[in-house]
């Protein structure tokens, strides 16, 4: 839809239905305002319900929450990676470009501008399962 309430009403209604891309959708809607009053911690829950159906985008981008501490999220990097890696090995390439951002020897690790824990001494968790 074009109208921005009326695509976040649609999403709702499909994301109360357990529906991984309409919570998904309708946390990219909180993340931006659109439809919707800005929630960075709604955003944050959407994506988790979606990420936890194995939705790619809805990984990456609650990846995205952690490694930034948005959302009533904590930074927790390792949190971060865990689902950025489970979005890349869908082939998410945004969620391999993250990865590689923030972990040594993922896709070259530790980006210029990227903050990295490895680099400072702290390890950083390898993802566990789903």
């Amino acid at each position: 839809p074009r109208d921005d309430d009326e695509a976040a009403r649609l999403y709702r209604r499909a994301a109360e239905q357990g529906d991984a891309f309409g919570q998904s959708c309708l946390g990219i809607c909180y993340a931006e305002g659109k439809g919707v009053r800005q929630d960075d911690a709604e955003a944050a829950r959407h994506y988790r319900l979606a990420a936890k159906q194995g939705y790619a985008k809805a990984q990456s981008n609650y990846g995205e929450f952690c490694e930034r501490g948005m959302g009533d999220l904590p930074q927790d990097l390792g949190e971060a990676a865990r689902y950025y890696r489970l979005a890349a090995g869908q082939g998410f390439a945004q969620s391999q470009y993250h990865l590689g951002k923030i972990l040594p020897g993922e896709a070259g690790g530790c980006g210029q501008g990227a903050t990295c824990r490895a680099r400072r001494g702290r390890s950083i968790p390898r993802a566990g399962g789903a």
